[in-house]
């Protein structure tokens, strides 16, 4: 389930269920118990009236009006409403709460459920109507056996005012805090160690990572944060390596400069001509240098290419090829990027096939499943199957090459650099014939 507050409701509508199903099953068998224990007692106190009715009531050849005293006598001691027929069916007598109760009812008494029939021994019936009838009397005083009748729908052991309100909250409450806290605790505990992953990243442990586990917005925010720290990374190493590479090359030249200006003063006329040229290439080194490393630095950050135009690369890659001489062709292919910085990876290709290529350089566009390709081809020695990745490293350069041939390996990185902020690709194959070719490959307009 990937979304957590629905985990989270989920959660706690299961735990309501189950209480009001546990709820449901106590209470039932409450009620069941109580109305067997219930029934039990009624049994008990109808013999219990009987024998006493017989032995209070006067006889059935007594004077009506004394067996009406004698039964409103006997309805105020055991706190009922009463009534009572001969043994013809005829009424004798009943208290004023059991006359309403037939006047309202107009079924007579026998056939209300709440009415019970005492057969007395003359053949008389003595009519008992049990409390939740139509009236409910309040709390009865002790009758003759000593029992305290309970009032009227009482609920047993939760009858105190207040008391089963409570026990319920209290029994819901627990059930809740009781389901919820494994879910609420997985939550925070992941949202703890993702704050101390975040803590020490800020602290400068770049290779610390986050837990991802789950499908759910914690795991997302994880993830998240792995792919930012991965990044993040990835741009401070490569920084802190182009740094360090740099720093490196600009020592060769800035000492060149050193001894050109230092033997500079005692030179003579002819030889302060060469030294001043060899301190103008130098410094063109230096700026070409510091130049690469400014764009590669800008490359390597997170902001967009601005700003994107239609580029014409046959265009493009004529007038760059004219700068060293190479023969251009092809067809007309259109690109969505950023001209200067693919002109500057031509510039590069073709800067790298004129001094390794054996003065042989050619430039070709053309369009394949849906691609813009452009091949710089030269017929030089060639670079090693091992060696066509890592030419595309900052700063390396082929064994014996940088000796004859200068540079400081920036270019073909840059080239990569560039092709991938487009969204394409750069690689290096082997020419047929003998040579390279390097196919630049980038998404067509």
């Amino acid at each position: 389930m990937k979304t957590l507050y629905l985990r989270i409701y989920l959660t706690v509508v299961a735990v309501l269920l189950v209480f009001a199903l546990v709820s449901g099953w106590v209470f039932h068998g409450n009620i069941e118990r109580a109305r067997a224990e219930g029934r039990e007692a009624w049994r008990e106190r109808l013999g219990a009236w009987a024998e006493l009715a017989q032995a209070e009531l006067p006889g059935a050849s007594a004077p009506q009006a004394d067996q009406r005293e004698a039964l409103l006598a006997l309805a105020a001691r055991i706190y009922l409403p009463l009534a009572l027929d001969s043994a013809g069916g005829e009424r004798i007598a009943a208290t004023d709460m059991f006359a309403r109760r037939e006047a309202r009812g107009g079924e007579g008494p026998g056939p209300d459920p709440r009415a019970f029939s005492l057969p007395l021994a003359d053949g008389r019936t003595l009519w008992v109507l049990r409390p939740g009838g139509m009236m409910r009397p309040r709390q009865p005083p002790p009758d003759a056996f000593g029992i305290a009748l309970p009032p009227p729908g009482a609920p047993g052991w939760l009858g105190v005012p207040g008391v089963g309100l409570a026990i319920t909250l209290a029994m819901l409450f627990g059930a809740i805090s009781i389901g919820a806290y494994p879910v609420v605790r997985r939550l925070t505990r992941r949202l703890e160690s993702l704050q101390q992953g975040v803590e020490a990243f800020g602290a400068g442990v770049l290779s610390r990572r986050v837990a991802e586990d789950g499908n759910d917005e914690v795991a997302a925010v994880g993830a998240s944060f792995n792919r930012a720290a991965t990044r993040i990374e990835a741009l401070v190493r490569s920084h802190q390596s182009l740094l360090a590479n740099a720093s490196h090359e600009l020592r060769s030249p800035l000492a060149r400069m050193k001894m050109a200006l230092a033997l500079f003063e005692d030179a003579a006329p002819d030889q302060r001509e060469r030294l001043r040229r060899e301190i103008d290439t130098n410094i063109a080194e230096l700026d070409a240098l510091v130049e690469e490393v400014l764009l590669a630095s800008r490359l390597g950050s997170a902001q967009p290419l601005a700003p994107l135009e239609r580029v014409d690369l046959l265009g493009v890659a004529a007038e760059e090829a004219a700068r060293f001489d190479a023969a251009a062709g092809g067809e007309a292919v259109a690109v969505s990027g950023n001209e200067r910085l693919l002109r500057r990876a031509l510039r590069n290709l073709l800067e790298n096939g004129n001094r390794y290529g054996g003065g042989e350089v050619s430039v070709c566009t053309h369009m394949q499943g849906g691609q813009a390709r452009v091949e710089v081809c030269d017929r030089g020695p060639g670079v090693a199957e091992a060696e066509r990745e890592r030419i595309f490293e900052p700063f390396y350069r082929l064994p014996g090459h940088a000796e004859h041939a200068g540079g400081v390996g920036l270019g073909l990185s840059l080239v990569k650099q560039i092709a991938e902020r487009h969204g394409g690709a750069v690689r290096c194959e082997a020419r047929e014939g003998g040579g390279s070719r390097f196919v630049l490959i980038l998404p067509a307009a």
